[in-house]
């Protein structure tokens, strides 16, 4: 079952790498000026902020398949849209549907739990992160191909290309759906189910719990509020690196496009081989607290010597710190948040994760483009190694109170 939903979610990466380097530029060739583009970025991760807890509570009340195989058919049909898009009022649209079916992936997150042992539950959080790095570094590597391959076909029509490549996107989804129907099995049983949550838990009435009171009613339970708000320094700062690094390597180091990507997919590499390999070999040995430690460590000492990198050489030492600590640090967090909630609240807390995740990632990159514009072209890099130091800070101070299931000598003690 863990291969299955690997590869379920490695073919929504590859999708989702094929679209977000395309994005700006269909952006602003179908009308949108700067501000609407840098809202067309944001907004799938917006819907993931709303949504991923909605999802979450009903994977936790309906099980795992049918909310999985629901938003991949759904999916689907939201990239056909985009393919069609000729308006960037359609684009947009588009995209916010696809942020409101993606919310979903965090029952993936789930499902890996339902199926995996505590003392495990750090390792197959690893292959989720692992189906995220191969996806990130082949996405936009086919993306980059399937637009070449539009202006071939259709060289007077350069919309061509992101519609072929959107297209394609399409099919993966359809595939995986396809291969999600016949394969996938429900990880959760019945009699597993959580059917206390409150049936109005999402309704507009004042006086009933909503979304948000969600959000903030996970965010005051003991150890849990810990490793979540951890988990978003991370997040934060990783997207405010996201939006600055181009910027920053192009004016420092004359680096095109081209060159960045490349830069990117090292890092994906990198991230792939941490949480492929790293992770499942070694969190037996040191468990998720210190794990989570050494990676928030390499993190802010990655983010910090990129604001020093006066060379090549030592850019490439700081990226591949910044790597190997977000790959031990994610899973690991993310391992000990599901350590952390009951059985029966699964979903709906990694959902919460997710969400505030994505809130990260929605404020990180407008944050690091106003630090890189009005303070210093650094600033954006020294920012994210002091949140990832207040990361790693938060898992010191509550160091004896985390979950550390996936350490053997501790396990049952």
């Amino acid at each position: 079952m863990k291969k299955i939903i690997f590869f379920t979610v490695f073919l929504y990466l590859i999708g989702f790498g094929i679209i977000i380097p395309i994005l700006p530029l269909l952006g602003e060739e179908l009308g949108g000026n700067a501000t609407q583009v840098g809202l067309l970025m944001s907004i799938f991760s917006l819907m993931q902020f709303v949504f991923a807890p909605m999802w979450g509570f009903f994977s936790d009340k309906h099980g795992r398949r049918p909310i999985l195989v629901g938003c991949l058919l759904g999916e689907a049909l939201t990239y056909i849209w985009f393919a069609f898009s000729r308006d960037y009022y359609s684009l947009f649209f588009a995209r916010l549907l696809a942020g409101f079916f993606g919310a979903s992936l965090s029952t993936a997150s789930a499902y890996i739990s339902d199926i995996t042992p505590p003392e495990e539950r750090s390792k197959g959080m690893a292959i989720i992160g692992a189906a995220f790095g191969l996806g990130f570094v082949i996405g936009p590597a086919l993306g980059g191909a399937l637009i070449q391959l539009g202006h071939v076909l259709y060289p007077d029509t350069p919309i061509m290309g992101s519609t072929i490549a959107s297209l394609f996107v399409s099919i993966l989804c359809f595939i995986t759906f396809i291969f999600a129907y016949f394969k996938l099995p429900e990880s959760l049983p019945i009699e597993k189910r959580n059917n206390s949550h409150d049936n109005k838990l999402f309704s507009k009435d004042k006086n009933k719990p909503n979304r948000i009171l969600l959000v903030f009613s996970k965010l005051k339970i003991p150890v849990l509020n810990t490793l979540i708000i951890s988990f978003f320094c991370n997040t934060f700062a990783m997207a405010s690196m996201e939006a600055t690094l181009v910027l920053y390597v192009g004016k420092k180091f004359g680096w095109t496009f081209e060159k960045v990507s490349y830069g990117f997919a090292y890092i994906g590499i990198i991230m792939i081989i941490t949480q492929g390999f790293l992770v499942r070999r070694f969190i037996s040995k040191i468990g998720e607290r210190l794990m989570a430690s050494m990676g928030l460590s390499l993190f802010s000492l990655g983010m910090l010597l990129i604001a020093l990198a006066n060379s090549i050489e030592f850019l490439a030492v700081a990226m591949t710190f910044l790597a190997l600590g977000n790959g031990l640090s994610n899973p690991s967090l993310m391992g000990s948040i599901s350590l952390a909630s009951p059985s029966t609240e699964q979903g709906v807390n990694l959902g919460v994760t997710q969400s505030i995740s994505a809130l990260g990632r929605i404020v990180g990159p407008i944050f690091g483009s106003l630090l890189y514009q009005n303070v210093s072209e650094p600033s954006p890099f020294l920012f994210a190694a002091i949140l990832g130091g207040i990361g790693l800070a938060i898992i010191f101070f509550n160091f004896s109170k985390l979950p550390n299931s996936a350490l053997k000598k501790n396990y049952n003690t």
